[in-house]
């Protein structure tokens, strides 16, 4: 019987060798290095797919995890539409001058984690049909509220939030950005936006539960939408709710991810006809959680050199002047505190966070017309070359402190020195 147990033990051993060294293999170590004097809370980290090496055959999920053991929540998101991830991405908390370790596995199940991201879409071809969910679509010139005679669109366009703040994009020519403002981390209901017969319904101007819409747009461009200043003129990209057809022969529109940690929203613009000139627009919108605010980017061609991208912050309940801060040395914050919202009924804090090397100053449109009400940053540009940029807006009933301008300065004082910090990555 020793004589049979000894191998028998071994070959266990082995067994156990090879079996653990399977699973070793099928993780990366790699770790985060904020070399910064400022605590990162909710960093955002995205890895590319050639970043994270060799992958295991098959439909794998990524499990990281920190040193401790403890599960990151993290997501695959595909870009281009593909049916392949292109990006890895997920949030951390690092600490001022510090390091941390973390291990990425490839599993076969995909994980749950706490929802703290979302972008929604409702659309309808016709006024007596119901409002259904949609991931993507297509607006022709004539495809406007006045022509067809209804709204076509839920919230008059796509919405996506964190667990801080929503916000909404005028899809039906307007293409302005407006705001909702939020009572509680969870996600707003997805009906927001459709009556009980299933058709859309301004029902979003009253308090609820999770909040409601907060912010008069008009014909602004709202918080974080964006136009092309040609010497003293403004160019709206779009119309107003008053036009009939719009200045832009085709608008595509796709939801290019929706997860736990992350949602992205992707405009096209093709032949936006103004001022005897030809543009097409290529706009992502990513929101993720944590911040009071959401990342835009923008890349245009048919620029003929003499433009610059004006980014909007609408200004038509507010006589204050507009604020700036350039302590940082990336990024120029503009903003504005008061009783900003419908009625001036509570404060409201709002900010873009523009990059300080294309920073040119601002301008403010006029009281009337195509694009007005608005504070505009003046930023260079150049042909298919991207402007990333943030909106930012801190309502009291979200946080009563932002009630208070100082602590609302404080606050976008330090979003702006967060998102200025690169983390180092290094895979081991």
């Amino acid at each position: 019987m020793s004589k049979i147990y000894l191998p028998l033990v071994q070959l266990c051993l082995i067994v156990l060798l090879f079996t653990q060294c399977q699973t070793e293999s099928n993780k990366t170590a790699f770790t985060l290095s904020n070399n910064s004097e400022f605590n990162l809370t909710d960093k955002a980290i995205s890895f590319q797919k050639s970043d994270v090496g060799d992958l295991p055959e098959g439909k794998l999920f990524p499990l990281i995890q920190t040193a401790a053991g403890d599960t990151i929540p993290a997501q695959l998101n595909d870009l281009d539409g593909d049916k392949n991830w292109d990006e890895l991405f997920f949030v951390v908390n690092l600490p001022a001058n510090s390091k941390a370790n973390y291990t990425l596995e490839w599993i076969d199940s995909e994980l749950k984690f706490p929802v703290r991201t979302s972008a929604r879409f409702g659309k309808r071809m016709a006024a007596d049909e119901h409002v259904k969910p949609a991931l993507s679509e297509v607006l022709k010139a004539p495809d406007l509220p006045k022509s067809l005679g209804f709204q076509r669109y839920q919230t008059d366009g796509p919405s996506w939030e964190n667990d801080k703040v929503g916000f909404r994009h005028y899809l039906d020519g307007r293409n302005a950005k407006d705001l909702f403002g939020k009572k509680t981390t969870k996600m707003s209901p997805e009906n927001v936006g459709i009556n009980a017969d299933g058709a859309v319904e301004d029902n979003y101007h009253v308090m609820e539960d999770w909040g409601r819409d907060v912010l008069a747009v008009g014909n602004s461009v709202g918080i974080g939408g964006y136009a092309l200043k040609v010497g003293d003129d403004l160019l709206r990209l779009g119309v107003t709710v008053d036009d009939s057809v719009n200045n832009v022969e085709e608008t595509t529109f796709r939801i290019l991810a929706e997860g736990p940690v992350k949602s992205m929203l992707n405009y096209r613009y093709k032949n936006w006809n103004t001022n005897d000139r030809t543009y097409a627009v290529n706009e992502i919108t990513s929101i993720w959680p944590g911040m009071y605010g959401y990342q835009n980017s923008v890349k245009f061609s048919g620029l003929k050199g003499d433009e610059e991208l004006a980014v909007g912050l609408v200004n038509i309940n507010t006589e204050n002047a507009l604020m700036e801060i350039k302590d940082n040395e990336k990024f120029v914050v503009l903003y504005t505190h008061d009783k900003q919202t419908y009625d001036k009924i509570w404060w409201l804090g709002l900010a873009i966070i523009v990059p300080r090397d294309l920073y040119l100053g601002y301008v403010e449109a006029p009281k009337t017309g195509q694009l007005s009400n608005s504070f505009m940053a003046r930023l260079k540009v150049e042909n298919e070359v991207p402007v990333n940029y943030y909106a930012v807006a801190c309502w009291e009933l979200s946080d009563e402190q932002f009630i208070n301008e100082e602590y609302f300065k404080d606050y976008i004082t330090d979003l702006t020195n967060q998102l200025a910090v690169d983390v180092e990555v290094s895979f081991k």
